[in-house]
């Protein structure tokens, strides 16, 4: 069976808008590793956007929510916090509803407009991806890597794509190879002094803690420029 599903890796908003199927969007730094750190401090609900307008509204509308984002990766004027898992990790989300807004992860999920199912993608929940996917044996599979602020393609998003193609195949993946690959690449940046405040290095550490995460985060359209991501353990 596995080796008849048609497995596509793609690229961007161009590839998320060409995916079919059962879709990954997959956005390791950082958007859907801090989304799997939301919901595993126990967030009630978390929405995404495509929209900073529409997260705004969202607050008005409900002054309780929290709101997390960032754009040319700051955190957004206004938002609780920015799109870091090491700002959350040590969050209580009990019972909050969470709005989220990134450059790149969240745009994905918005113009994924032929998919059938869509769930979210990062290295801290790939092995539950991998599992879901497995016992869901879907004829067609697209792992779409969002890149950096979807303007180009990153290495961490195109080796989680092919972390859980092999997965799936169950073929071995050198996981401590890409990390190293990613040290010197598009994860120098969380390195810099002059990233340190907005993009500091424990956020490359916890985007790449493998497999922390047992669950998936599947998307279900709620609204106009809005998905809820639902947490379930396949």
């Amino acid at each position: 069976m596995l080796r008849q599903m048609d497995i596509r890796i793609l690229q961007l908003v161009e590839g998320a808008r060409a995916s079919a199927g059962y879709t990954v969007i997959i956005d390791v730094f950082r958007a859907f590793s801090t989304a799997c750190y939301v919901m595993g401090n126990g967030a009630q609900r978390l929405i995404i956007t495509g929209s900073v307008e529409t997260a705004r509204r969202m607050r008005q509308e409900q002054p309780g929510y929290v709101l997390i984002g960032e754009r040319n990766e700051k955190k957004i004027p206004g938002f609780d916090f920015g799109n870091s898992p090491s700002s959350v990790k040590n969050i209580d989300f009990s019972g909050k509803t969470v709005v989220q807004t990134t450059s790149a992860g969240t745009q994905g999920i918005i113009h994924a407009v032929n998919a059938s199912v869509i769930i979210t993608g990062s290295f801290v929940n790939a092995g539950a991806i991998a599992r879901y996917i497995k016992k869901e044996r879907p004829d067609s599979l697209s792992l779409v890597c969002m890149g950096y602020a979807a303007r180009r393609p990153v290495e961490e998003d195109t080796f989680c794509a092919e972390y859980i193609r092999n997965e799936i195949a169950g073929r071995p993946s050198d996981f401590e190879q890409m990390v190293r690959t990613i040290r010197l690449t598009s994860g120098k940046r969380f390195f810099l002094p002059e990233n340190i405040e907005h993009s500091p290095p424990d956020d490359f550490n916890l985007c790449l803690d493998l497999n922390r995460f047992d669950f998936i985060l599947k998307a279900r359209k709620t609204g106009t420029d809005q998905y809820e991501l639902i947490k379930s353990v396949p």
